[in-house]
């Protein structure tokens, strides 16, 4: 029993390397295909089977990481997305790129680790948004044509719906936001609501003066940046990730704080289908607000830490002893949250 403990152990090892190895495998000849069609090098026949194969292969690791049956999902995306391209219908078209940008949307935060320290916070936003900008070009192989507002309204409001119940199951319920949770929340949905009406709200309620000065900026940026960053994902999305990361090493609240992360991953997962934006547009205004968004996460893990961290006059010993006490376990990348 003892040395068939340890080869069963052993073999469970095996196989999850080799089933991780074979599905970054597929990940990466996906990506590769999407890039050749993005450029032009093949046609869209290409185009579509890194598509299907993004979709399968999220629709795995989704599954696996949050405890589901991920041959069974993975299986059922496949054959959708080669009805969507053996019927190759426009409303099929679309509706797969709804599909394969929300999932590439929750997926992106579902993959994310704990980080101890704010290096780790920002490795994770990177591979949130790596996750995301491969789930974009798949969104785009889809060739859908639709209302872009309306497109991008329903990606972000399922991809919250989707992250938010995914970490009320891992949280066990309400009980696990306290009241630091619940205030975060808030936040959280004001800056929310305020970044996705802010055009609006503007127009509404601001001063010509003031309208006419963030007009001028905007143009500004377009014309000597090349770019003007998403809101959403400079001012909700990256900072949700980069502090969600970091509290998920402390306490079990940082889950709730990572579910807003779709604020980064959903603009980029849909980011390439607005025709009017040009590849490198894009890809500036998402660097910009990553950039944006990791400055502003910085400074909200000071203040979380110095208003919850005893601090001395001996502050990096006290630093040292904060990051060894930030232990709180989670299971790695590549296995079950739950």
């Amino acid at each position: 029993m003892s040395r068939a403990a340890p080869r069963r152990s052993l073999r469970r090892r095996a196989a999850h390397g080799l089933g991780f190895t074979t599905w970054l495998l597929v990940v990466l000849a996906a990506a590769a295909a999407l890039v050749a069609a993005l450029l032009g090098y093949v046609d869209d026949r290409l185009a579509d089977v890194g598509a299907v194969a993004t979709g399968t292969a999220y629709a795995w690791g989704l599954a696996a990481r949050t405890g589901g049956r991920p041959v069974v999902f993975s299986l059922l995306a496949l054959v959708l997305g080669g009805a969507v391209v053996a019927l190759d219908q426009n409303a099929l078209r679309s509706g797969a790129a709804v599909v394969t940008a929300v999932l590439t949307a929750v997926f992106a935060v579902m993959v994310t680790v704990p980080a101890v320290r704010y290096v780790g916070a920002v490795r994770e936003t990177l591979v949130a948004l790596m996750v995301s900008v491969v789930g974009s070009m798949a969104t785009l192989a889809w060739s859908p044509e639709v209302d872009l507002h309306r497109f991008e309204y329903t990606v972000l409001g399922l991809s919250l719906v989707a992250s938010f119940v995914t970490v009320y199951r891992l949280g066990a319920g309400f009980h696990g936001l306290g009241s630091r949770g619940v205030v975060t929340v808030l936040a959280g949905s004001v800056v929310l609501a305020l970044t996705v009406w802010y055009a609006e709200l503007l127009q509404r309620y601001g001063t010509h003066d003031l309208v006419a000065t963030i007009d001028d900026a905007v143009r500004w940026s377009h014309h000597h940046l090349g770019a003007f960053p998403r809101p959403i994902v400079a001012l909700l999305g990256v900072p949700a990730l980069t502090w969600g990361t970091h509290m998920r090493a402390r306490r079990r609240q940082g889950w709730w704080i990572c579910a807003f992360g779709v604020g980064l991953s959903a603009p980029v997962a849909y980011a390439l289908v607005d025709p009017g934006r040009s590849v490198q547009e894009v890809s500036l205004a998402a660097a910009y607000g990553v950039v944006i968004g990791l400055l502003i996460g910085f400074v909200l893990i000071r203040l979380d830490l110095r208003l919850t961290s005893a601090r001395g006059r001996r502050g990096r010993r006290q630093a040292r002893l904060e990051e060894a006490a930030a232990v709180r376990p989670e299971p790695g990348r590549t296995h079950a949250l739950w």
